[in-house]
């Protein structure tokens, strides 16, 4: 059954924005690939929400309606051109899954983390997701603030799941977590399993309460689509081979491929590409975005990584300056790519952008 997507005041053609994206997921163009840009409006007229003061940076990120007028002053000061779509995505710092089985997270100004609280293998199964966890109350609060002051002017995704190895390695301590691959491979792949299939009913219980809202589906990788969809991570893989990555890790990123419509993967940084192989044999996983980090040059660099992606028949999420547009035209097919560009001044040359990129053949 097609689902009921809430349409958006501003943008007139956001059924054929979304459209392009659901073609996306399959490798097909409709008349052009996806083009994501963005622009500060040049006059901005939609007034910042009085600024408050906090007696700590915890309380600043649990002030759910606060961050709800934040996100739509920067949504109503902000031009989405091409193929982008305003979108806000409830957010807690990248542990926050890890919380919901009743790990603390630490919070300062810009991000929050975890502290380990899994101190022997033997204490494993106190660790538990329940609704009465007060992180996932409040991401709910969080959301459901969103929702309402977004309705018709922005969507609002998922939060930002970690579930896999980075949850686990949350619970020990990323160090602890390498020595536990070694002493205790069954009491980790017994967790791993717990964990993951305590993220399926997570996801539900989010992507259920957001598709009553008629939102569509995305999250911190900035895709919005109306298919059921999720980025699969795993940044602790960077510390670890090829052979224990496939033994502990891929299974759980391959399952997470086939629980949702549509997956890209998050590739992150250079140490992550010795496991492109594995997560390329994964039939479900419909593309990979790569992200070289810091100082790795610019995605003009990589296009030999982009080239095998679209060998094994994947699709590509790829930020680019607007400079390397032309580069990355001539050296990778259309079918099945994303483009985030950014470097764009003004109107005209996103129309630009637009034209070239509808005579990519």
């Amino acid at each position: 059954m097609k689902r009921t997507i809430m349409p958006l005041e501003q943008i007139p053609d956001w059924e054929m924005r979304l459209a392009r994206v659901d073609a996306f997921w399959h490798g097909e163009i409709l008349d052009r690939p996806v083009v994501v840009m963005h622009l500060p409006k040049p006059n901005p007229d939609y007034p910042a929400p009085p600024p408050k003061t906090y007696p700590s940076p915890r309380e600043r990120w649990f002030d759910a309606e606060q961050i709800a007028r934040s996100a739509l002053h920067g949504v109503m000061n902000t031009d989405y051109l091409g193929d982008a779509l305003p979108s806000h995505n409830p957010n807690l710092g990248p542990e926050i899954f890890s919380a919901f089985f009743g790990q603390e997270l630490e919070f300062s100004d810009g991000t929050s983390w975890s502290v380990p609280c899994l101190h022997d293998w033997s204490e494993a199964d106190r660790l538990e997701f329940r609704e009465d966890n007060p992180y996932w109350r409040k991401l709910l609060e969080i959301t459901d603030a969103a929702l309402e002051l977004g309705r018709n002017r922005f969507y609002v995704g998922l939060t930002d799941f970690h579930p896999g190895g980075d949850a686990v390695a949350a619970f020990r301590d990323p160090m602890q977590f390498n020595v536990d691959l070694l002493d205790h491979p069954a009491e980790v792949k017994r967790l791993l399993r717990r964990v993951t299939d305590t993220y399926f009913r997570v996801y539900d219980l989010c992507y259920e309460r957001l598709r009553r809202a008629n939102q569509a589906t995305t999250c911190w990788a900035g895709i919005v689509s109306s298919r059921k969809w999720y980025v699969p991570s795993n940044d602790f893989s960077c510390m670890v081979s090829k052979a224990m990555f496939d033994e502990f890790f891929l299974p759980g990123i391959a399952e997470e491929c086939r629980f949702t419509e549509a997956s890209v993967y998050h590739l992150d940084g250079p140490d992550a590409l010795r496991h492109l192989d594995s997560l390329l044999q994964i039939p479900e996983l419909n593309a990979i975005q790569w992200v070289q980090g810091a100082g790795h040059g610019p995605a003009s660099d990589w296009v030999h990584i982009y080239r095998k992606c679209q060998a094994a028949g994947k699709g590509l999420q790829i930020g680019i300056h607007v400079n390397e547009l032309h580069f990355i035209m001539e050296n990778l097919r259309p079918n099945g790519v994303y483009l985030s560009v950014w470097g764009i001044q003004n109107r005209d040359e996103a129309d630009a952008v637009l034209k070239t990129v509808a005579r990519w053949r």
